[in-house]
């Protein structure tokens, strides 16, 4: 049922064709610019679950065949994410090996990785988080550094991604965000450090994960309004002076007074 409802979306991408949906959409423009890009048109209906393919071109979207693509290799990338995280954590290959095993093998984790889901997308972006803050916590040694601050913004880069997929990538906001608390709290501590250079810290926290991420965010929004510019089955659920900017509707170019 959720691939006939997110592949439908994806179809309204393509089609430059405006609609409404709970979640943010950087999940479902994703989906669509992967179908784009592999040779989908965007015509299939999505009526029910069920439905055949035939001859419509789906391996973009879902990735089933041939390289795994877009949803199925986003969903890949969670094996070396898993990885990469527990062996900087514990420093123990067994450990990450392990860990790496059990993804391979999970058969909940293929299954949602081989159809047209938010989810494959929500969990990469969530797991990238963590990689990146844990990467970037090994580099407290040598603070502002090129690694340090390709790590921190790359944290930020993840969040937004998470956040831009579904709400839900609030957990992992919460989750760096008392990392970052952490860390700073121990940096007031110490007696070392002069507040100029904890303001330097706190400032560059600032601005990879707050800042950084609300702009991504917001220019999700920016190019989803963009791209679909046609009328649609949201055009409802917004006012009439937007409704006059979609091409199609019923009020488009008519003058409508504040």
């Amino acid at each position: 049922w959720d691939e006939t409802h997110f592949g439908k979306m994806g179809s309204y991408y393509i089609n430059r064709t405006f609609f409404f949906d709970v979640h943010p959409p950087l999940g479902k423009m994703l989906i669509g610019l992967a179908g784009y890009l592999s040779g989908y048109d965007g015509t299939f209906p999505f009526q029910k679950p069920g439905d055949r393919y035939e001859q419509h071109n789906y391996v973009g979207m879902r990735g089933v065949r041939l390289c795994r693509l877009f949803c199925a290799f986003l969903g890949s990338c969670l094996v070396p994410f898993a990885y990469l995280t527990v062996l900087e954590l514990s420093k123990s290959l067994p450990a990450a090996l392990l860990t790496a095993f059990i993804l391979i093998f999970d058969t909940g984790c293929i299954t949602l990785s081989q159809y047209i889901l938010l989810d494959p997308i929500l969990m990469f972006f969530l797991m990238a988080a963590v990689l990146s803050m844990v990467k970037c916590n090994s580099c407290a040694d040598r603070p502002f550094s090129a690694s340090w601050w390709f790590w921190l913004s790359l944290t930020g880069v993840n969040l937004a991604g998470a956040m831009g997929v579904k709400f839900v990538g609030l957990f992992v906001v919460l989750l760096v965000g008392l990392n970052t608390i952490y860390d700073l709290w121990d940096l007031l501590g110490n007696l070392s450090l002069s507040l100029v250079m904890f303001g330097k810290h706190l400032l560059a926290r600032i601005l990879c994960l707050i800042v950084l991420p609300l702009a991504l965010y917001t220019a999700v929004f920016a190019v989803h309004f963009t791209v679909l510019n046609k009328s649609g089955p949201g055009d409802g659920f917004f006012s009439s002076a937007f409704q006059s900017q979609l091409i199609g509707n019923n009020l488009h170019n008519v003058s409508i007074p504040e």
